[in-house]
């Protein structure tokens, strides 16, 4: 948990912050991994963010090539405020979130009422359907 603390330090802008869950894995990984959300105030471009966050992943010990692996932490962007956005490497909202409760209870937890911007419906009603 205390690696979450450092990274959303290292992030800064941090808005919000929900709090810290733990949840099984999914795929091969055999130890549970504590899952967050934050709302972070930037000027950068999504991609300048995600290039940001790649290089406080490698900060933190994080090595790339390995799906599915236990890994120190992982910083995504999910969702953004300048709606659906798609690039080389990066799609907002991420493609995976609508299904995942260990994203969709944190991020209920700090912006209940922002929208999908694809589907229209809430984050409270997103994990209405997860949960």
């Amino acid at each position: 948990m205390r690696e979450v603390q450092a990274a959303l330090v290292a992030i800064g802008g941090v808005i919000a912050v929900s709090p810290l869950i733990s949840t099984p894995p999914i795929g091969p990984s055999r130890r549970r991994f504590v899952n967050a959300a934050a709302l972070v105030e930037t000027a950068e471009t999504p991609p300048q963010l995600l290039a940001r966050l790649k290089r406080i992943e490698r900060a933190f010990g994080r090595r790339r090539g390995r799906r599915w692996d236990a890994r120190v932490i992982d910083l995504d962007i999910i969702l953004w405020s300048g709606g659906p956005w798609a690039g080389p490497g990066l799609t907002i909202p991420h493609v995976a979130f609508r299904a995942r409760d260990f994203v969709l209870r944190p991020l209920a937890a700090i912006a209940p009422t922002w929208r999908d911007p694809l589907t229209g419906r809430t984050i409270r009603q997103l994990a209405a359907l997860t949960g």
